[in-house]
């Protein structure tokens, strides 16, 4: 069965830096493309970056752009976010999430699996 699990997320400063990691299994992973969506709390979700199946095409939220870097290693089943330049508005419950095929785009549709998600907090 489809498996997404995340991990690296933790306590950092604002200004720091973190890389997030989503482990796929169950599927042909080369062959979707990938996203990351967060959920602050008391908020709604919010999708926050996506990738093509062969990584050649990123989207980011206006909210993250220029700081955040998704990228994925496909021999390794495993998506990546780097971000830096971090705020306390970053912080989040972050998760990955497959799409029902090889073409990104901005937004939740077509999203069909999802991770549990990884805690980062942004605080001094």
């Amino acid at each position: 069965q489809v498996q997404l699990v995340e991990s690296g997320g933790g306590l950092v400063q604002p200004g720091g830096s973190l890389r997030l990691s989503c482990a796929a299994s169950g599927f042909t992973f080369s062959s979707y493309a990938v996203s990351w969506v967060r959920r602050a709390p008391g908020k709604g979700l919010e999708w926050v970056s996506d990738i093509n199946s062969g990584g050649g095409t990123t989207y980011y939220a206006d909210s993250v752009k220029g700081r955040f870097t998704i990228s994925r290693d496909n021999a390794k089943n495993t998506l990546y976010l780097q971000m830096n330049s971090l705020k306390p508005e970053d912080t989040a419950v972050y998760s990955c999430a497959k799409r029902g095929g090889p073409i990104a785009t901005r937004g939740f549709d077509g999203m069909d699996y999802w991770g549990k998600g990884t805690l980062v907090t942004v605080s001094s």
